[in-house]
């Protein structure tokens, strides 16, 4: 039984490393049920909506210095090129780039259940739990040179984007995550990477009236970047949703190039990969149901491509990883149920609504700190599992989520999809490896 009372970030780092050890490995998820149960007590007089009402915290976030862990284990790939995925997540950067050739030597978050799931999922690479902001890079350098890591072609990073996002009421220009850029960019000019890419909402572009875009493109130019910045739809590059997100790509000015965005395979709204291309193969789900085997081979080429039947270097899996139903009450089952796909569920929440099967899942958001379901399943009364909550944004299946269907739900939100960033990433990697044949 967990101790309540205790610091519930410390119960979170020993949950990590609990995990990590293979001879307590069993006794994980028992800790971790436990430990994502705990919610914070509210204040009752207290709005929360109030934008001067301090944001609260997540019980899950470790704020003091970073700590590693797999830090024996690293292995990298011959001929792989090498990544630093910072602001990791759940880690669809390190997936989508990956797929291109590199490999991630180190991710770093704050969040306890988004460091486990990237370390879970990337057991050869060495992960870091902490405050980016308390880290040292130098030193971290240092650490990598020690396990042979001498040059890092990459350095990603999804800065936190809650400061910037329209979906979050209490967003405002001045929140201090808005200038979570500046930690990423001290990376940057310790390792003086090939390339870097910074990704965030599309609403960075309007806050402030477009100073943290500006600033952003200017720190890197500074650090010796020709920069690109544009805005993309995760949907043109084969994501099954519509998601709005602004790149930043710098490429070493003495490599002498200009990276140009690629074109998407899915121009046009309509040959976007819809819900039904996504989702059709997955086991039926009743209320508070898990199913872990598949019923069905798949359906369409996208459902091939996740399950490792297609022309990336997917792992094929046997076993149905996070594919269960929320427990609903009664009336929100049949809330779902009485809901036209397409449609809002609730009058006051226009972004939950029933998806329909044959249009594209709109901007999967994770939802505050304990998210609520966002979407209802388009043909059964029910909020959408985790495995499909990662389809639409493109995780395969093989790969694994942990934290409890609460967290996860914020992993899957807050990820980038990995299928956009390959597309994008594809030309750095080709750049790069021509580079190093002709060295």
């Amino acid at each position: 039984m967990v101790d309540k009372t205790q610091n519930p970030t410390k119960l979170a780092f020993f949950a990590i490393f609990w995990y990590n050890n293979p001879n307590l490995k069993g006794g994980f998820y028992l800790f971790q049920q436990t430990l994502f149960e705990q919610t914070p007590e509210q204040t009752p007089n207290t709005n929360v909506w109030d934008k001067t009402t301090p944001i609260e915290k997540s019980a899950y976030t470790h704020e003091t210095a970073p700590t590693f862990c797999n830090t024996n284990n690293l292995t990298i790939p011959p001929n792989a090129l090498t990544m630093l995925d910072l602001f990791c997540g759940a880690g669809g950067f390190s997936v989508g780039c990956g797929w291109a050739g590199f490999f991630p030597v180190f991710g770093l978050d704050y969040l306890a259940p988004a460091v486990a799931t990237w370390s879970k999922n990337h057991p050869n690479s060495i992960a870091c739990l902490g405050d980016i902001s308390l880290a040292e890079p130098q030193k971290i350098k240092e650490m990598l040179s020690s396990k042979g890591v001498e040059h890092i072609h990459l350095i990603t990073g999804g800065v936190p984007c809650q400061g910037f996002s329209i979906a979050n009421r209490k967003h405002h220009d001045y929140d201090k995550r808005n200038f979570l850029f500046l930690e990423y960019m001290k990376f940057v000019k310790a390792f003086q990477p090939n390339c870097i890419i910074l990704e965030n909402v599309s609403g960075m572009r309007s806050t402030a009236k477009g100073e943290f875009e500006k600033e952003i493109k200017c720190h890197m130019e500074e650090l010796g970047y020709t920069v690109t910045v544009d805005m993309v739809n995760a949907a043109k590059y084969g994501v099954p949703q519509v998601r709005h997100r602004l790149i930043f790509v710098g490429v070493r000015k003495s490599l002498g190039c200009v990276y140009k965005i690629p074109m998407g395979k899915f121009e046009t709204s309509e040959n976007y990969r819809t819900v039904a291309d996504a989702l059709s193969d997955l086991p039926k789900l009743k209320n508070n149901e898990q199913v872990a085997e598949y019923a069905n081979p798949p359906k369409t080429e996208f459902q091939a491509l996740m399950r490792g039947f297609g022309d990336l270097a997917i792992q094929k899996t046997d076993k149905l990883h996070n594919h269960a139903a929320p427990n609903h009450p009664p009336e929100t089952i049949q809330k779902i149920a009485n809901t036209a796909p397409g449609q809002p569920m609730y009058p006051k929440f226009k972004q939950r609504i029933r998806l329909s099967l044959d249009q594209p899942s709109p901007t999967q958001l994770a939802g505050g700190i304990r998210p609520q379901f966002q979407f209802g399943h388009p043909t059964q009364p029910r909020g959408l599992s985790i495995r499909e909550r990662a389809r639409i944004q493109s995780f395969p299946d093989s790969y694994e989520f942990v934290g409890g269907i609460v967290q996860e739900r914020v992993l899957t939100g807050n990820a980038v999809p990995p299928l956009m960033i390959y597309e994008l990433v594809k030309p750095i990697a080709k750049m790069l490896k021509e580079r190093e044949k002709n060295v």
